[in-house]
């Protein structure tokens, strides 16, 4: 911000920089051209940014050299912010919880804009599970740990947060504001979140949020298949979500 309060431009090398880590890691290893026509960035100016990258470790080629993704110092800094991040630290012991009793896939998640990040993770004991990785990302509307984060929010906001018109990731995902925001309230009486089927056919995912700060931008979830639901397991996991969530937000009182 300048003197008067107005918001500056961007610095055009930073800002280029900085779109071109998020769509490799978004998007994964591809060509000069493929970027270029993607970043809007002229095909000189990318190599040359590329080139630089390379060299301090951002980007790597594969052994053609004609395709890039992202380097081991993307990783480290990755790493690094896992590391600080007061909030995993404090949560860590009960993703293993969670786990270890229902043998599940276990996330915490992070709102990030309309999307939700998935920030840490305890793999199911089963072969048959829903597939996920650290730092991928999801629309926050189409998962329950978007939802039950977003549920922490007025309609106002989230109508300004997310990207409308809402993408349907599977048949059953919710699009319109209306059955959103029917929804929401919904999650904001029972306070739980649930997904059956909105981001991954065959998964029903259950989630709280964890309200270590305010409006909570952290949750926990477990996702389940279908295929293996009992007729108690939904209402197991949801007394346990809820009860880990309340031990972390009283744990997070006393740490302030």
């Amino acid at each position: 911000m300048n003197q008067q309060g107005a918001a500056r431009p961007p610095v055009k090398s930073a800002d280029r920089t900085l779109e071109l880590l998020e769509a490799l890691a978004a998007g994964g290893p591809r060509g000069l051209v493929e970027l270029a026509r993607e970043l809007d960035i002229p095909k000189s100016s990318l190599h040359g940014l590329l080139r630089t990258m390379s060299r301090r470790g951002w980007v790597e080629t594969d052994p053609t050299g004609t395709r890039f993704g992202l380097g081991v110092r993307a990783l480290q800094v990755g790493a690094a912010y896992l590391d600080s991040d007061d909030a995993l630290g404090l949560v860590n012991a009960t993703l293993d919880a969670l786990a270890e009793r229902f043998g599940e896939t276990v996330h915490l998640g992070r709102l990030d804009g309309p999307n939700v990040v998935y920030i840490a993770k305890r793999e199911s004991a089963h072969p048959l599970r829903l597939f996920s990785a650290i730092g991928r990302r999801l629309p926050a509307h189409a998962t329950a740990l978007g939802k039950a984060l977003l549920a922490q929010r007025t309609d106002a906001d989230v109508d300004r947060l997310l990207d409308w018109p809402l993408p349907a990731l599977t048949a059953h995902t919710v699009t319109t504001p209306e059955a959103l925001h029917a929804e929401l309230a919904t999650i904001r009486d029972h306070g739980h979140a649930v997904d059956r089927e909105e981001n991954t056919e065959g998964i029903m995912c259950l989630a709280v949020a964890v309200p270590l700060r305010r409006p909570a931008v952290d949750a926990i979830s477990v996702s389940i298949p279908l295929a293996r639901l009992r007729p108690t397991t939904e209402a197991d996991i949801l007394a346990d979500l809820h009860h880990h969530a309340a031990a972390l937000t009283a744990a997070a009182h006393l740490l302030t």
